[in-house]
């Protein structure tokens, strides 16, 4: 942001009432061949408006007037075309678009319930008997590498849908803008607070300006507070991943652990590591196959995003 649109920012800060001098300001110049006169627009705006343009270099000496410092700054800082913001710019949160629903929280309960599977042997084998039923055809015509790699490439699949429908990346950017719009006003205000005491102005100003630095925190930290709703916003994807994955991943794990998978199908290549068995240790305490699993899903998923055009980025 130029120190033009900074200063018209902090004007408008100061007093809201300001955009409508502004753009008083603007039209006059416009049909006035780019310059204005107080005279032209004392009905719009104050005198002490006026004055305060002028001490900022808002408005500098024209030829029979004043001129427009910066148009170009000017007209962004008004419009938001130049840096991608506005002084007038309000963040507007609907905090019931990242409300859950009553499925949400129940996918949040089935997989803290599905969770428990690592632990006991008992849901461990009901889980993966079941689902045996089902993936045994494939168990059965691949190699187990090759069962991972296929049930690595199914989590990739419904992950990625699942994450571009449940998603939202214009509320998490809205809570995103939120952020930065606190921190710049909390900017703001501390540089003009630090203006005013390398000016030596009144004790009353500087007080002013401290207690309004306070009140500036204190909002930021009342947004940071309601910021749960951008946690449930990301999380909420990921309830209804974990309830699909947690299942298939109890299987590969009831499949390894309780020796269902023949000693032959125990061994596999892998890049770089060679020949491992999948139940050995790879990375610490991370099994060989965990690891196999994890680099065929992140691979996959994103040749899946980039052909499906899918973008996650908060907008």
């Amino acid at each position: 942001m130029t120190r033009t649109a900074e200063k018209i920012t902090a004007l408008v800060r100061e007093d809201s009432s300001m955009v409508d001098a502004l753009e008083a300001i603007r039209e006059t110049a416009d049909e006035n061949g780019g310059e204005v006169q107080w005279q032209d627009v004392s009905d719009d705006l104050t005198s002490g408006q006026w004055g305060r343009l002028i001490e900022k270099g808002v408005l500098v000496d024209g030829n029979e007037g004043f001129e427009i410092a910066d148009r170009d700054a000017y007209d962004g800082a008004l419009d938001g075309d130049g840096d991608g913001e506005s002084v007038v710019e309000e963040v507007d949160i609907d905090d019931e678009q990242s409300k859950w629903s009553q499925w949400d929280k129940l996918a949040a309960v089935g997989s803290v319930l599905l969770m428990i599977g690592y632990w006991l042997e008992s849901v461990r084998d009901t889980v993966g008997g079941t689902l045996d039923l089902a993936l045994a055809p494939l168990d059965a015509t691949l190699p187990f590498y090759a069962v991972i790699l296929s049930v690595a490439m199914l989590t990739g699949l419904y992950s990625t849908l699942l994450q571009a429908n449940l998603m939202n990346p214009e509320v998490m950017g809205k809570y995103q803008q939120r952020m930065k719009s606190m921190q710049e006003k909390q900017k703001d205000v501390r540089n003009r607070k630090k203006e005013a005491e390398e000016r030596d102005a009144s004790e009353a100003e500087i007080e002013r300006l401290e207690n309004e630095l306070e009140a500036v925190r204190e909002e930021q930290m009342e947004a940071m507070a309601d910021n749960i709703g951008m946690f449930k916003e990301q999380f909420r994807p990921m309830v209804w991943i974990m309830l699909f994955t947690i299942p298939l991943f109890l299987w590969m794990y009831w499949k390894i652990i309780d020796g269902h998978v023949s000693q032959a199908e125990m061994t596999m290549i892998m890049p770089i590591a060679g020949e491992v068995s999948l139940n050995q240790g790879l990375i610490g305490p991370m099994w060989a196959w965990i690891v196999w699993y994890f680099l065929c899903s992140m691979g996959f998923t994103q040749l899946l995003r980039k052909a499906l055009n899918i973008d996650m980025t908060p907008t």
